[in-house]
């Protein structure tokens, strides 16, 4: 039997309102011992909450009763909203860790028991974690999107598919030809197609959706002193990088974060691109030249459209080619950090560019959920190319059909993830 958790829901601190979960068999028997009597199911009731020894009052509080399954975690579970303050939540967590066969909850070991007792599936798990780490309006709208599901969908719309491919295939083995109607193995081969079709689609999407959570990265990248760092600064809303007449300045990537109509934005100040004067100053034109080449966006940063042959950083569709130091010239056209011209402009270029990638934006969000799908569409085009054979190998293609399905189920949790479990809920706060 598992042992009854509780812990903090809500954040840590000071704040008006604290919420303490307890889960499990005892909770309610729990929540008795500190309140009294609970109220009706999923019913918020005032309580005076006692220490269940001692009898002295710990706070009055809000009280709610979730009998499981119909609950976060699937569990019996109360939720205590108690006064926020440091002293209160200790009291009455203190008063909690004395109840026989309570404990207190390890970390996402709430959502652990969710995923258990099939309230989510792994993928809502992370999208739950994406959900709490989100700090832009399209990052919460990927991670609500998935939390309710959108990734558990492409499963049930993929896995029957593929299983009757594979009972077709498993009946050709188990079966005489001439049992069978002649055109199975096509009809195999049909449905498999469609499958390898729907699968790369997502996949080719895979990129972008991953991208929108960590954030989409863009490049400031130019010769010395045409006013990178300047630009950066002011974008950055704050003396972030060093800027001075002298070329050389920059000598690492420098990173900022932004919110950009609602994507997330790492800007990076890149050192000056030259014939570098020494080891160190080499060293960064390398790395801003990796880091540029690896970017999702390059903003060219020059004084002439003729300079940037000359970076040797290769451009890529979505790249923006502006003049830098346009405060020197304003009729010129191009961007200055000093005056702010140019900038607004620049960076609704950035988001148009960005927003068109978001439109093939799958739902596969973490690079777990594309390997889980990689490894799924390898099987099926292994069994595509033995069906395409002349003497069609039945038994590996069954092989191998069965690996997708295993491969499949593991994008949703249900199969072979132990491993994994413990680093994905290692993310989680107490509460959750």
């Amino acid at each position: 039997m598992a042992d009854t958790i509780f812990a903090r829901a809500s954040g840590p601190g000071r704040a008006g309102v604290a919420v303490i979960r307890i889960s499990g068999t005892a909770a309610f028997s729990a929540g008795r011992a500190l309140a009294g009597g609970l109220p009706d199911p999923r019913t918020a009731a005032l309580r005076v909450l006692r220490h269940p020894t001692r009898g002295d009052v710990l706070d009055e509080a809000v009280v709610i009763a979730f009998p499981g399954p119909a609950s976060f975690t699937g569990e019996d579970s109360v939720e205590l909203q108690v006064h926020g303050s440091v002293a209160v939540v200790a009291s009455v967590s203190s008063a909690l860790a004395g109840i026989p066969g309570l404990r207190r909850a390890e970390p996402g070991e709430f959502t652990r028991r969710a995923l258990a007792n099939g309230r989510l599936d792994l993928a809502q798990v992370e999208a739950l974690g994406d959900l709490i780490a989100a700090e832009t309006a399209a990052q919460q709208r990927q991670a609500l999107a998935a939390l309710r599901g959108r990734v558990g969908r492409l499963v049930e719309a993929w896995k029957p598919a593929l299983l009757r491919a594979l009972a077709l295939v498993e009946a050709s083995i188990d079966f005489a030809d001439d049992d069978l109607p002649p055109d199975v193995l096509v009809a195999v081969r049909a449905e498999l197609a469609v499958l390898v079709a729907e699968m790369k689609r997502e996949l080719g999407g895979s990129r972008v959706a991953e991208r929108l959570r960590s954030g989409f990265e863009v490049a400031i990248v130019g010769p010395p002193n045409v006013g990178k760092s300047t630009l950066f600064n002011a974008l950055a809303g704050r003396e972030a990088a060093l800027v001075s007449a002298a070329p050389g300045t920059t000598r690492d990537v420098i990173e900022v974060r932004l919110d950009l109509e609602g994507l997330p934005l790492t800007v990076l100040d890149t050192a000056g691109i030259r014939d570098a004067a020494g080891e160190i100053e080499a060293l960064g034109i390398e790395r801003a030249r990796a880091r540029a080449e690896a970017a999702d966006v390059r903003i060219f940063l020059v004084g002439s459209a003729a300079e940037v042959d000359a970076l040797d950083v290769p451009s890529q569709p979505g790249d923006l080619v502006i003049r830098g130091k346009a405060d020197l010239d304003p009729d010129a056209g191009g961007v200055s950090g000093l005056t702010g011209q140019g900038i607004e402009s620049m960076l609704a270029e950035v988001a148009t560019v960005l927003g068109a990638r978001m439109a093939g934006a799958s739902s596969l969000g973490h690079a777990r959920q594309r390997e889980a799908v990689t490894r799924t569409l390898d099987a099926i085009e292994v069994a595509l190319e033995e069906l395409g054979g002349l003497a069609p190998r039945i038994e590996l293609v069954a092989e191998d059909l069965r690996t997708a399905v295993r491969a499949l189920d593991f994008l949703v949790g249900r199969v072979d993830v132990e491993a994994i479990l413990d680093v994905v809920f290692g993310t989680f706060c107490l509460g959750k």
